[in-house]
Parts: C-alpha cells; sequence; structure tokens
C-alpha cells in the first residue's frame, strides 16, 4: 500500500476507534478505556517487538518517561472529552496539536532570537495559523451553551496541548534513532498504570460484559493498527503532504459521528473545525518534519 493511502487507512481506524470509545464510555470510565486500550496495545507492540528483535532496553529512559506521561496523560483526557462531546469536535480539539507545535516554536522563536538580528524571528504565516486555529476554536465551542459540554471541550483542548508536548518529545526520540516500537512499548506502559490509577481513583472497575470486551479489544487493536499505519506513512512518503492527510481523520468523525450517533455540525461549529483545520494544514506545512518522525500528533 502506497504512503497516502496508509495515511488515509490510518485516518479512517482512529475515527473508527473514536466511534469505539464513544460507545464504551457508556460502560466505562476513560481511565478504564486507556487501561485496556493500553493492555491490547502492550500485547501487539511485544508480539511485533520479538518478531522483528528489537530491544526493550534503552539507553535514554527519561526520554520515555516524559513521553510516555504527557502521551498518556493526552490520551485519558481525549477519551474523556469523546464521551461527551460530538465525535468530530473531539477530535477536531485534539488535532489542534499541530497549532499548539506553532505557538510553542513562536515562543522559542522569540525568546532565543539573538538581539543583533535585524530580521524577524517569527514567520507571519504561522502567527497567521495560530490565530485561525484558535479563532476555529472559540467557534466550536461557543455554539456548546451546556455548561457541562464546554467542560468536555476544555478538557479535549487540554488533550490537544499535552499531544502536542508528547510529539515533539517523539520527535526527538526519532532523531537519535530509538525505534518507535519501543516508543510504543513504554508509551503503552504508562498508559496501563495511569489508566489503573484514574480507574481506581474515580469509578473503580466495571464488570465486563461481551458488547464492552469486543469494544475495548476493537479500540486497542484500532488504535495500535492505525499508529503502524501511520508510522509506515511517514517513514515511505513525503512528510509534508503525508501530515496533511491527517486531517481526513476529522472528515470521517464527522460521517461517522452523523451515522452512527445522528450527531450534526452548527453553522458555527462547522465552520470552526474547517478553520482548525485549514491552520492544521498550514502550520504542518510551515514547519517541516524530519523523515525519522515515528508518530503523529493524533495518538499523542
Amino acid at each position: 500500500m502506497s504512503a497516502p493511502w496508509l495515511m488515509v487507512s490510518a485516518s479512517l481506524l482512529f475515527a473508527l476507534m473514536g466511534v469505539c470509545v464513544k460507545l464504551a464510555s457508556e460502560l466505562y470510565g476513560a481511565g478504564e478505556i486507556v487501561l485496556y486500550r493500553s493492555l491490547v496495545g502492550l500485547a501487539m507492540m511485544l508480539c511485533v517487538m520479538r518478531w522483528r528483535g528489537v530491544s526493550w532496553r534503552t539507553q535514554v529512559p527519561a526520554m520515555h518517561f516524559w513521553r510516555s506521561v504527557s502521551g498518556a496523560t493526552a490520551l485519558c483526557l481525549w477519551f474523556f472529552a469523546i464521551g461527551g462531546l460530538p465525535l468530530a469536535t473531539a477530535m477536531t480539539l485534539n488535532y489542534m496539536s499541530s497549532v499548539w507545535i506553532a505557538l510553542f516554536l513562536i515562543g522559542g522563536a522569540v525568546l532565543l532570537a539573538p538581539e543583533r538580528s535585524s530580521t524577524s524571528p517569527v514567520d507571519g504565516r504561522l502567527v497567521a495559523a495560530v490565530l485561525t486555529g484558535f479563532a476555529g476554536v472559540a467557534l466550536v465551542l461557543r455554539p456548546t451553551i451546556d455548561q457541562e459540554q464546554l467542560w468536555f471541550g476544555l478538557v479535549g483542548l487540554g488533550s490537544g496541548l499535552l499531544a502536542a508536548v508528547a510529539y515533539l518529545q517523539v520527535t526527538a526520540l526519532g532523531r537519535i534513532g530509538e525505534p518507535g516500537e519501543r516508543v510504543v512499548l513504554y508509551f503503552s506502559i504508562t498508559g496501563i498504570v495511569f489508566g489503573a490509577v484514574i480507574a481506581l481513583a474515580m469509578d473503580g472497575l466495571h464488570s465486563h460484559t461481551l458488547r464492552g470486551v469486543l469494544l475495548l479489544v476493537a479500540i486497542g487493536a484500532l488504535a495500535t493498527l492505525g499508529q503502524w499505519m501511520m508510522t509506515r506513512a511517514y517513514g515511505t512518503g513525503a512528510t509534508l503532504g503525508i501530515a496533511a492527510l491527517q486531517y481526513l481523520g476529522i472528515v470521517f468523525a464527522f460521517l461517522l459521528g452523523m451515522l452512527v450517533f445522528g450527531e450534526r455540525l452548527t453553522l458555527l461549529s462547522g465552520l470552526g473545525v474547517m478553520l482548525i483545520i485549514a491552520a492544521g494544514v498550514a502550520a504542518t506545512l510551515l514547519h517541516p518534519r524530519p523523515r525519522n518522525d515515528i508518530a503523529a500528533p493524533t495518538e499523542s
């Protein structure tokens, strides 16, 4: 399968995962879903690592720790937001990670620019992308009158921020040659710990039904397979074009939300989604990524 089709397939798998998370949220808390999703991911990754002969030992445990903590926290927040928001809205707020990365780059450029430089350290187009993205967020959240839904929206926005932090850390791990399988392995282990702690601290562990077990297994399998396809797409395709294709996940989520949950976007929130997609694509194209990046913001 070619790189573009790998990314399109990965985007569809992540949207399907979102459907399963929303359905599973009727039976389980966000912590439980993260716990079981991570257990399935860990089992699959151990099999892949054994098959490919990849060692679990690492020379940079601290880097893995901070990547895994930020990524697992972002995943918990995202799953919580999916349970209380329209599917497309929750995915859109999580996809704000590209805009957050652009904001981090702007801040870094301003702080680290040498004082003697006569040229502006900040690309104006990047500033415009950030402002467009936040305008989109305002439009997405403003139509939400219910205060409970507004809280879910802010949580979803936080998940995108932490996903951006995790993505920058994943990029750093890729640059020093850490295998993607090892990165996902430690992320899955951390997800198990975080999910178990949150589940036990809040609602406890719920009893299982056949429907619940099938949903949990589907979440883990779809997430892991989608991440593998995305990794392959970034490894074999043109980075910028592949990165832009990930925003198809929002389109898939919108269509699935209508088909499965009868959701519909208002005019203002629909415009906000389009602005966030445009801002994310623009921020992606203005920030070239190295070919050894191992993951994308979508999977935290």
